[in-house]
């Protein structure tokens, strides 16, 4: 694309408050412009780094890789952070387009023969450059990324790697899109009291509020958002309704047509196991853990497999309890898909004496986002402060200045907390500009890191506040503890800032941040009813704690099974029918008719919208036996707040990045690396003579 137009300044230069972008001075047509720029800038400082006569050194090498392609990286965070969190047809055919674009630029760079030879004699020399460790890490991953990327290929095998990545570029955009377009085109209008019965209030108000954003003027409508999927599964009383909306959920995807994502499936699957083949690996799999703390796939399927044998035999005993409530309704029918989560609430209410409708009003998402801050206030010394008036990406998006206890700027925070059409669903953590140290070209000696949060929460109705489910609230703490990762760094290169570890340890801070949300005196000062203001009654917030498990065995095979099936496609290699492999896997395992994995393979976006989790969904489950652990450290002091062991938390895990191997840092946090046994125990999973053993 050739123009004499000038890109939009505001793209690369940040001059809003306190170096935020200018959000309201960026449009949609101005992010092709705005790449052909940064792309060719960005070539530029490659072919003069990769040219240098002088002898590569670590800074005229490794530090200006480091820095280079800044205004690449402000356009792209601009323009991906709209495309998740609120695109348009502009945006999307833009994605289609630079997707491959970037790709094949990445590809042209890890390729660049006299670049690597500059890395790789640094690498060969390492001992002699007197680097320091995070140094050392730096190196060793620019090192390997080239490595990865194809660098000791043949002409010929780079270039198909590079037609490969490209491919797979496009593939993992258009399957995102697809799910998207999956979710926007279906709803369930309602209108007659039957077919409410048994929504609460604040399942109706966020139906009605749904409704008039897709512009019903009158009536209800269930949408696949899980904010209201969920509940409507759980409360509806209507099976008719249930299994209607549940087909709709699970067929996204998989619907014929153009959103259908299984040719995308199945040409990814091939394309990875023969990428994988290219670089030297039996398969998909034992490529992308190569760099993990799992290392192998059998290390993955041995943990996979140990909770699998648990959590079915906790779920079909839980089967069994709500088939009992079936019967005593007079009904005949097995528990199906579409039944569990209407009947696993009912049990609930029985066993507990309270229902996710008499919790909700008491959990505030105001209160809840008051929680997480206090919670950090308390562990790390850190405040948030909240700043109107300051434009960002959608008006939904509130801005916050995170500081210590000194008043000093450490971070910057946004939060954007509300479902909508033009948002992706799911939750999660990005940065629009990660923590450094290096002196950068515009003279700013590093930069602050600029963290957001996305969720998917029902939006309420105008003058009502917005409540959440018990798993709401921890999908919020969930992603401020990825926030907190970003925000804490304290790191000098950015390649190893905040997030930037293996994608096995990434998932440790935010699981281990979701066990402050149900410490009691944290429910007790947050947990208020939103017409009150009264706390939580002591017993009803007991009855909570005392149902942390129930249902796990559920959570457990919707999660393992889905980890099975990605493993199964990426040890395996290319496929005909990626539906039959999933069959065959889960026949295989024995998975209750009455559960589907909760990501099945035509909407499995953790694995096929870019490759982030592929051969890797595992990585929850293996941070979860670190954080089980970890917060048994501050559970052993008696105080779950320790500010000796909080220091350790943040000065070991959170603050240092990937600048040291992950369990140098954990083993440095709690002095061992764990078993999966603290993992089980709080799932509820361990059977009685393990528990007995851990105690002893």
């Amino acid at each position: 694309m050739s123009s004499n137009l000038s890109p939009n300044p505001a793209l690369v230069q940040w001059n809003g408050h306190h170096g935020l972008p200018r959000f309201d001075q960026v449009k949609d047509e101005d992010f092709a412009l705005g790449f052909d720029a940064a792309l060719a800038a960005h070539e530029a400082e490659i072919d003069a780094i990769a040219g240098n006569p002088e002898e590569p050194t670590f800074a005229n090498t490794v530090v200006a890789l480091e820095v280079a392609g800044d205004e690449l990286s402000r356009v792209s965070a601009l323009f991906w952070g709209k495309a998740g969190a609120h695109t348009n047809a502009d945006i999307q055919a833009l994605e289609r387009e630079i997707a491959p674009k970037l790709s094949r630029h990445y590809s042209k760079i890890g390729m660049n023969a006299a670049l690597f030879a500059r890395i790789d004699r640094l690498w060969e020399g390492r001992q002699d450059l007197g680097l320091m460790v995070e140094e050392e890490r730096v190196l060793e991953r620019h090192w390997k990324g080239f490595v990865r990327a194809g660098a000791k290929l043949p002409n010929a095998e780079q270039e198909r790697l590079a037609d490969i990545n490209e491919k797979l570029a496009g593939l993992g955009a258009r399957f995102g899109q697809n799910v998207l377009g999956d979710e926007k085109s279906w709803s369930l209008k309602l209108f007659a009291e039957a077919e409410l019965d048994g929504l609460p209030p604040f399942l109706r108000d966020a139906m009605a509020a749904a409704a008039r954003e897709r512009g019903e003027e009158d009536g209800y409508v269930v949408t696949l958002s899980r904010s209201i999927i969920e509940p409507f599964l759980t409360f509806s009383t209507r099976r008719d309704l249930r299994e209607q909306a549940f087909k709709a959920w699970v067929a996204r995807g998989a619907n014929g047509g153009e959103t259908d994502n299984l040719a995308i499936v199945r040409e990814t699957l091939a394309l990875r196991a023969e990428k994988a083949r290219l670089l030297g690996y039996e398969n998909f799999a034992a490529y992308k853990l190569d760099n993990t703390m799992a290392k192998t796939a059998d290390a993955v399927n041995t943990l996979l497999r140990q909770v699998w044998e648990k959590a079915r035999a906790k779920a079909l005993e839980e089967e069994a309890s709500l088939g009992g409530l079936i019967a005593e309704e007079g009904k005949n029918h097995q528990v199906m898909p579409w039944d569990w989560r209407h009947y696993a609430e009912k049990l609930r209410e029985r066993t507990f004496s309270f229902s996710e409708s008499e919790l909700k009003p008491y959990l505030q998402l105001e209160k809840v986002i008051e929680a997480c801050f206090d919670v950090a206030g308390r562990l790390f010394g850190i405040g948030a402060v909240e700043v109107k008036g300051v434009a960002a990406y959608h008006p939904d998006v509130r801005v916050f200045e995170i500081r210590d206890r000194e008043g000093v700027l450490k971070a910057l925070f946004m939060g954007d907390y509300f479902a909508r059409s033009s948002k992706r669903s799911g939750a999660w953590m990005n940065s629009f500009q990660s923590q450094h140290k290096l002196p950068m070209k515009n003279g700013a000696k590093g930069e602050l890191a600029i963290i957001y949060n996305v969720c998917n929460f029902a939006k309420p109705a105008e003058g009502k506040p917005a409540l959440l489910s018990l798993d709401d609230a921890r999908t919020l703490f969930h992603e401020f503890g990825h926030a907190l990762h970003g925000m804490l760094s304290d790191v000098t290169y950015p390649s190893v800032s905040g997030t930037g570890v293996s994608r096995d340890f990434v998932e440790l801070p935010s699981q281990l941040y979701e066990h402050w949300l149900t410490v009691p005196e944290i429910l007790e000062k947050y947990a208020v009813h939103y017409e009150t203001g009264k706390p939580m009654p002591k017993a009803l917030l007991d009855k909570v704690l005392a149902a942390r498990t129930f249902n796990a065995g559920f959570a457990t095979v919707e999660f393992t099974s889905s980890a099975l099936v990605d493993m199964a496609f990426h040890t395996r290699g290319a496929v005909e029918d990626p539906m039959t492999v999933q069959k065959e896997v889960l026949d295989g395992i024995g998975m209750p008719a009455s559960i589907v994995m909760r990501h099945a393979t035509p909407h499995f976006q953790h694995v096929f919208s870019g490759d982030g989790y592929s051969a890797g969904y595992y990585s929850y489950m293996w941070s979860e036996v670190l954080d089980a652990d970890a917060f048994s450290a501050f559970e052993e002091t008696g105080n779950v707040f320790d500010p000796v062991m909080a220091r350790k938390l943040k000065n070991n895990i959170y603050s240092v990045g990937g600048s040291i191997d992950p369990e140098d840092t954990y083993k440095a946090f709690r002095g061992k690396l764990p078993d999966p046994q603290a993992m089980l125990r709080k799932k509820g999973l361990a059977m009685a003579e393990e528990l007995a053993g851990s105690d002893a």
